[in-house]
């Protein structure tokens, strides 16, 4: 894995905002007291199928999972496949585990918490695919490297993807899309771009599917939503 260097204005080394909004409710509060701890993900050492699944299945990982609909669905549509989301926002957490329990999901793996900590854990070309889905914009310029589109997580986003791997990235803000074009550029030797004309960036792919934040940006505030697919090289 590159090193990063400290002070590098490029190189994200934990999360930014708020971990809780509304009180959870009280059976939502029993899921995080009883569920996450049966399948949160382990808090030292290697983080890989072996050690969270018994078996060497192709691992895929969520930074930012929000209320948990994308991780359960790709854990629901790839069963013999595992999943590791990662999200510091506990009511996002607590509405992940209640799709766990209700699809019987066995193979799903949750943190609570920096998505990076896990990421750093997963030894180098081990997973299949890793998602980002709609990260917080930090649309102000003094915040821009608060964001997790940029050098240092994505180069730690490409040692972890396997050689064929795929990241995808979805947003509906524009200057996020511009960062995030514009940093990827700087990856063309670790990514190629899955991508046939403005459709591949317009419809959202087979396997991808919406979620409730997407739906209200779509539908409440008129924007428009990007989808990209980079493969790792």
């Amino acid at each position: 894995m590159t090193a990063h260097k400290p002070g590098d204005p490029t190189t994200l080394n934990r999360l930014y905002g708020r971990s809780q909004g509304k009180p959870l409710r009280a059976g939502q509060q029993a899921l995080v007291d009883t569920l996450l701890p049966q399948i949160a993900v382990p808090a030292e050492g290697p983080v890989t199928a072996q050690a969270m699944f018994g078996d060497a299945r192709p691992l895929h990982f969520e930074i930012g999972f929000g209320g948990g609909e994308h991780l359960a669905y790709r854990a629901d549509l790839l069963p013999d496949h595992g999943f590791i989301g990662a999200e510091p926002f506990v009511n996002g957490v607590a509405q992940a585990l209640v799709h766990v329990r209700e699809g019987g999901l066995a193979n799903v793996r949750i943190h609570h918490g920096d998505a990076l900590e896990v990421l750093r854990r997963v030894p180098d070309e081990s997973l299949t695919m890793l998602y980002l889905l709609h990260p917080d914009p930090w649309p102000k310029a003094k915040h821009a490297k608060r964001r997790m589109m940029n050098d240092g997580p994505v180069r730690m986003i490409a040692d972890k993807l396997k050689p064929g791997g795929e990241f995808r990235f979805g947003t509906d803000h524009p200057v996020y899309l511009r960062h995030a074009l514009m940093v990827m550029r700087r990856f063309a030797d670790a990514f190629e771009w899955v991508v046939e004309g403005k459709q591949s960036w317009q419809n959202r792919p087979s396997g991808w599917p919406e979620t409730r934040y997407e739906h209200k940006a779509r539908t409440v505030y008129g924007h428009e939503v990007w989808y990209f697919r980079f493969r790792r090289r």
